[in-house]
């Protein structure tokens, strides 16, 4: 009977009439939300010992909110936007790089808004008993954070990903893997790198469930990557509590390189209610 009950709250958690895979984790469930469903996100993610290789700049970093929407616009499908108003960085050193000459700030302190991401994800194939679930999805970031403040790339970079998930007693296990588009902010070059992801999310009593992940990318190009389009990677541990259509969570963030955060922590909360009616 607990075994049962176990499998219900995953189930529950990660059908696509409620919550689809989301904070604290990166690493997209194909299951979608559900048609007519909107779901609101917020969070906030202090992260330490960041290192901007285009500018040089490196320090401690304050994202605040961090904001997510997705709609369902049918039962198979979602549109995503995910961004974030206020990146805010402590610098504690500054090295020579290639677009350093472009910083326009004074001081230790530089801020920017993030750059927003605008994704459709496509669930193609339900959750069997001897088939995991299979999705796609497809996202463009956009360039609203500048060089100036050495937050930003002037880029737009686009995403494409084959998503899997399968629940087996009571773990929900998802992966990703796809290609990665990112254009040099230095000329009219591009570097394709191969993006990953792979979630574990294991319930441990009602409404309460245990995750964690490791997401990143990985250069493909031989020699010198371009500046900015380097591979990154995370590892994300925490937990989620849900309680009828909002949940709460919480996290802990390893970065896997030099570049990303020696350790970060985010927390938010995310809301799903019932938006529009599909005709």
């Amino acid at each position: 009977m607990r075994r049962v009950f176990a499998i219900a709250i995953v189930l529950t958690a990660c059908a696509s009439a409620a919550f689809a895979q989301q904070r604290p984790l990166v690493t997209e469930d194909p299951e979608t939300i559900g048609a007519g469903l909107v779901l609101l996100e917020g969070g906030f993610d202090i992260q330490q010992d960041v290192f901007y290789p285009a500018s040089g700049l490196q320090g401690n970093l304050l994202r605040v909110p961090t904001l997510g929407a997705s709609f369902g616009i049918s039962s198979i499908a979602e549109l995503q936007i995910d961004g974030g108003l206020y990146n805010g960085l402590s610098i504690k050193s500054r090295r020579d790089a290639p677009l350093s000459s472009l910083l326009d700030f004074s001081g230790d302190h530089t801020h920017d808004v993030e750059d927003f991401v605008i994704a459709t994800k496509i669930r193609l194939l339900s959750e069997s008993p001897t088939r995991p679930a299979v999705g796609v999805r497809f996202a463009t970031k956009l360039p609203n954070a500048s060089n100036e403040s050495g937050l930003g790339l002037d880029t737009t970079d686009f995403y494409a990903s084959a998503l899997l998930a399968k629940t087996v007693q009571s773990i929900r296990f998802v992966g990703n893997a796809g290609l990665g588009i990112l254009a040099d902010p230095q000329g009219p070059r591009q570097n394709d790198v191969f993006t990953y992801g792979f979630s574990i999310a294991r319930a441990v009593k009602q409404g309460l469930e245990v995750v964690g992940e490791i997401n990143g990318r990985l250069n493909t190009r031989g020699g010198t990557p371009p500046v900015g389009t380097e591979s990154r990677g995370a590892m994300r541990i925490g937990g989620r509590f849900t309680r009828s259509t909002v949940r709460a969570d919480a996290g802990l963030i390893f970065g896997m390189t030099s570049r990303d955060p020696s350790v970060g922590l985010t927390a938010g909360l995310t809301w799903v209610f019932k938006g529009f009616t599909i005709p």
